[in-house]
Parts: structure tokens; sequence; C-alpha cells
């Protein structure tokens, strides 16, 4: 592990996009900044994936993160719901490609467990959680950006492990990986 990292934590969504940044010193994390990108205003579903694009471009512009980490789709029952949040997820990724940064991808039970050691905790729990370990002094009105925070602080947690996910350090690394994907 480097001595020094900023690591960038994605929340995808089409309604919301949550992010949230830590820097790690040695072995401990200091909380940097969350937001969120609120999309609800916009109908034009492309509108808002090249909105998460550009947001995440200015975000790594910015803040130069050495790794990103990013929360998988939730596999629910609603197939548009899904493509959609599949979309968001693809387009966040792509930035981040585009810049050569690593990402490594985390379920959500995989987030919540880092944070709280249960799966099945709430996003309030995770929130309430992340507030104490970070010393944050105010929870924002939606936790999008706390989901944003959480992983990026899961991936800190899974640091050194041998097996933390899917992770990507470039174009031809995620079509290596993914070659059954690829066309021919």
């Amino acid at each position: 592990m480097t001595e020094e990292k900023i690591i960038l934590g994605i929340d995808p969504g089409t309604t919301i996009m949550g992010f949230g940044l830590i820097k790690v010193v040695k072995k401990k994390m200091y909380f940097l900044q969350l937001n969120e990108l609120d999309l609800k205003k916009y109908d034009d579903h492309y509108l808002k994936l090249k909105l998460i694009f550009e947001r995440t471009i200015e975000l790594i512009d910015t803040h130069h993160p050495d790794e990103i980490a990013i929360e998988a789709p939730f596999f629910g029952k609603n197939v548009q719901s899904m493509l959609k949040l599949g979309r968001a997820q693809g387009v966040a990724m792509a930035a981040g490609l585009s810049r050569e940064i690593p990402i490594t991808e985390y379920a959500p039970k995989k987030i919540k467990m880092a944070i709280t050691g249960n799966g099945n905790a709430s996003k309030e729990q995770v929130a309430k959680m992340l507030q104490s370990m970070l010393g944050l002094k105010t929870l924002p009105k939606n936790l999008d950006s706390m989901d944003g925070l959480g992983a990026a602080v899961c991936h800190f947690y899974n640091q050194g492990r041998v097996e933390i996910g899917k992770s990507y350090t470039g174009w031809s690394a995620f079509v290596k990986q993914n070659e059954k994907r690829v066309k021919k």
C-alpha cells in the first residue's frame, strides 16, 4: 500500500449520483468531501448519462484520485431500472478508465458489511457509522453521497486483500477481463 493516496467512491444513479472522497495517509483515512449530482430535473436519459460522465471527469481532474471504488447496481425486479443503473455505472467507469485510474466494483452488501459488519444494514445505519468513523458533524439530507463515501471506505478496508472485487486499470484490462463480451 502506498504512503498516500486519494480514493473516489461513487454510488451511480440516474436520479442522484452520490460521491465521496477520502485521503489515505500511511494506513489512516481522512475525509475530504462528499456531494451528489442531482439529476431529477432532467427528463432525457442520455443527457443524464452525459452529465454523469462530465461530473466524474471533473471530480477526477480536480481531486486526482489514485483509485475509484464504485457501487455495483443492485439486482432488483425492475429490469428497466437495472439497465439505467448499469448505464450510469458504465459512464462513470468510462470516465475513470479514460484517465487510466484503477476501478474496483463492490456489491452493496459488501460495502454495508465493510462499514457496519452487517451486509443487510440500512442506509441510515451505514451513514451513522461513516459519520462516527470520519468525524462528520452532520449528515446530508439525501444519503446517496454517503453511499459513495461508503464505497471509498469499503475500498480502503479491502486494500491488500487477495480478492477485492472486479478491478480494471484501463481499457485494455477491461477488454481482457471481459473477452466474452467483445464482438469479433
